[in-house]
């Protein structure tokens, strides 16, 4: 339901990147329904993207979506300009703005009384505690570190004092609410984000998918994500594995899996819940902010088999909705996927699905609107 908007103030959204689904795009569909009327900043989108997920939203893009597209699919070309296009985000008309944000949208500039309440999905992992795996994913030579690392350094100075910019902020999990505090030494309410679980659970699990008796990854396909580290366990155990997702590691996962595992790349939601709904369990091998996957998982019922690390501590119980292991490695893995055969038949699916409405659109765009509205009184009263 729409927000009552006291005084009729003029609000504003601002969101980073429009060029593929996740979690913060969840987000910003819930925002939007919050909020209608208010138009979508962001830094750049794609066309085809923009015009699927969001037909009827107004789109007001910075400078940079004049750059050719083939720099726009290569974010890393574009570290230079990002933080100046946000800068130059015209807001003045806005009373109050709301920044979705996993990197710059934060970095906005507003008027002095204009209202900045910022969502952080997290603060930028690649500056602050992702640097290190960030450097190292990259493998860059000397010649780049040259230009790379000065240039780190000065987006990091930047992503601090932009912090310091923002009202108020949101925090997606308690694991975000606590490095925020560390990074940017601000406080931050927790609203954790959206998943569909009404149409998981809903979702009718007699629609079979062809693979049968199989575990499933979703997924990109990306260093950080640690999918390599699940291939190798399944290697071993020679168990059906299905992974959907893309990336820029799916050629080399192709090349290191056994014939047990297989690949399906992106497919469309119905498709992707059907197969949540007939999965033995979920694996998640990576180390995620929040980790809207496994909530979609247990929406549909099914287990989920998760590194104890980040926001999915918050969200999967262990012995009731999965299982952990400590440490992203395969041995690893693989013993916590035999703990979860051995305990499998006392697995219940409504009760997993039952604890996955803790983390629906419907309470999240209910909190939202109760936090957003008490600071828009508040404003109401200081104007």
């Amino acid at each position: 339901m729409p927000v009552q908007n006291p005084k009729k103030m003029k609000i504003a959204i601002v969101h980073d990147f429009l060029t593929y689904w996740g979690g913060a795009e969840q987000a910003l569909v819930s925002l939007r329904n919050l909020w209608p009327e208010a138009p979508v900043y962001t830094l750049f989108y794609e066309e085809d993207f923009a015009r699927k997920y969001f037909p009827n939203a107004d789109i007001r893009a910075s400078f940079l979506q004049k750059f050719p597209r083939f720099l726009l699919q290569r974010k890393k070309f574009l570290l230079p300009f990002l933080a100046i296009a946000a800068e130059t985000l015209d807001l003045r008309d806005f009373d109050v703005v709301i920044s979705s944000s996993s990197s710059f949208a934060k970095g906005i500039i507003v008027k002095p009384r204009t209202v900045h309440i910022s969502y952080c999905h997290t603060p930028t992992r690649f500056l602050w505690d992702w640097y290190y795996e960030y450097c190292r994913e990259n493998n860059f030579g000397i010649l780049k570190k040259i230009f790379i690392l000065p240039l780190l350094h000065y987006l990091r100075l930047w992503d601090r004092s932009a912090a310091d910019r923002v009202d108020y902020f949101i925090a997606n999990s308690k694991n975000v609410a606590r490095r925020i505090k560390k990074f940017y030494g601000r406080d931050s309410e927790v609203i954790y984000p959206p998943a569909d679980v009404n149409k998981l659970k809903t979702q009718n699990s007699k629609l079979k998918t062809k693979e049968q008796n199989y575990f499933l990854i979703v997924s990109r396909l990306s260093p950080y994500k640690k999918v390599d580290q699940a291939i190798e366990a399944f290697n071993k155990l020679n168990l059906p594995l299905v992974i959907i997702g893309e990336g820029s590691q799916r050629k080399y996962l192709e090349r290191i899996a056994n014939k047990n595992i297989k690949f399906l790349g992106f497919i469309a939601a119905d498709d992707l819940a059907r197969y949540y709904s007939n999965a033995r369990a979920l694996i998640f091998s990576g180390e995620e902010d929040f980790g809207i996957t496994a909530v979609e998982a247990m929406a549909a019922g099914t287990p989920v088999i998760a590194c104890r690390k980040g926001g999915v501590c918050e969200s999967v119980v262990e012995g009731v909705s999965g299982e952990f292991f400590e440490t992203p490695i395969s041995t690893l893995i693989a013993d916590a996927v035999w703990r979860f055969i051995n305990k499998e038949s006392g697995y219940k699916r409504e009760v997993i699905a039952s604890h996955a409405q803790k983390f629906s659109r419907e309470r999240f765009e209910k909190e939202m609107k109760e936090y957003v509205e008490k600071i828009m009184r508040g404003c109401k009263t200081r104007n």
